[in-house]
């Protein structure tokens, strides 16, 4: 069963650019956006089970320059 999640994340002031194109280059990660608000970019990622999810964020998002703090939110299918 495939896992989703949001990563919601903060980054230093003037990185906001430099983040959203490194997280455009790693697999696993559907999308990077920069947004406004309380976070500066939202990122969708998708693995193979909540495990691959949380090592992709852990090994490939957590050490990206630029960032400063990161939320990760899975997503719940009820169907």
């Amino acid at each position: 069963m495939a896992a989703r999640a949001y990563i919601l994340i903060e980054t230093s002031v003037g990185k906001t650019r430099d983040v959203v194109t490194a997280l455009g280059k790693v697999k696993g990660i559907k999308e990077a956006n920069a947004v406004t608000g309380p976070y500066d970019v939202i990122a969708v990622v998708e693995g193979q089970d909540l495990t691959a999810v949380g090592n992709l964020v852990t090994n490939e998002i957590h050490p990206v320059t630029g960032i400063a703090r990161t939320v990760t939110c899975l997503a719940v299918d009820f169907t």
